[in-house]
């Protein structure tokens, strides 16, 4: 990591040595600062999770807003105050100096919603992908309903025959998916942070699946379970009939957020106005 940190300022320093660029603005890259050019960082992840206790997490604090603290702004992708997203993660007791919330950020827009089949939509590292997948393939075959299946994927084993229940796809694009996710009447996904800040566009019911190892997600999923908004189960238990059992008596409690998605607009309107 800190090698490609080095490798992306340099390439950065050198780059500006041939343009002009009058500002910078990245999503968690952490080289992508200039002394003399004004530079934004995105990110929800402000307090880093280790997954390996409270004392090496506030150890990672300390160097994290170090690392923060070489941009002019640091763009906190999530509302101020509460109900939020992201919790704890951007959320802490003590915030860097620069930082500043946008809000959320989603691809998707506000739109009717209906409610006509479950939604399972997989992204994702290798090899959880491809696991996650096939459990939930072996369940979703003998599932009595409408089942719309986004596998995620280009390099995936040949399904066989699709069952007449199914509506599959190996990958899909924003225009395809968007509506699919607004008629979804529950969508099973991972509890990565770009798609929460899609479903809460929809007001979507969701089951979290997050990916193992990955200490964001797994701390974003019990989060939003514990505050009723999403249903989270680890990738090991999951059961299809035990988990739509268990889901009728879930809360899905939605927050109520004052247009979350617009918030980021004044935010970058301000920072172009001081270029």
């Amino acid at each position: 990591m800190l090698k490609t940190i080095k490798a992306e300022n340099e390439w950065l320093m050198h780059e500006a040595t041939y343009n002009h660029y009058d500002g910078i603005i990245s999503d968690n890259r952490y080289g992508m600062y200039h002394p003399h050019i004004p530079s934004v960082i995105m990110t929800h992840q402000v307090l880093a999770q280790s997954g390996m206790g409270s004392m090496i997490d506030n150890m990672l604090r300390g160097i994290h807003y170090k690392r923060l603290g070489r941009f002019n702004v640091c763009w906190v992708v999530d509302v101020e105050g509460t109900p939020n997203l992201a919790g704890k993660l951007a959320h802490p007791d003590v915030m860097p100096a620069n930082a500043r919330y946008i809000g959320l950020l989603s691809q998707i827009e506000q739109r009717a919603t209906s409610e006509q089949h479950i939604l399972v939509l997989l992204s994702g590292p290798e090899p959880q992908r491809t696991i996650l997948a096939d459990k939930l393939w072996e369940q979703v075959k003998n599932y009595n309903g409408k089942i719309v299946f986004v596998e995620g994927s280009d390099n995936v084993t040949d399904k066989g025959i699709i069952p007449s229940h199914i509506e599959y796809y190996k990958r899909i694009t924003k225009e395809v998916l968007e509506p699919l996710i607004a008629n979804a009447s529950l969508v099973i996904c991972r509890s990565g942070y770009s798609t929460l800040m899609d479903l809460v566009v929809l007001g979507k019911k969701a089951v979290l699946i997050p990916t193992p190892g990955q200490t964001e997600q797994v701390f974003l999923g019990r989060h939003l379970h514990k505050q009723g908004m999403y249903y989270c189960v680890s990738q090991n238990e999951f059961i299809l009939d035990d988990v739509l059992a268990d889901i009728k008596n879930f809360s899905f409690k939605m927050p109520t957020l004052k247009n979350p998605h617009q918030q980021y607009m004044a935010v970058v309107d301000d920072w172009l106005d001081s270029l």
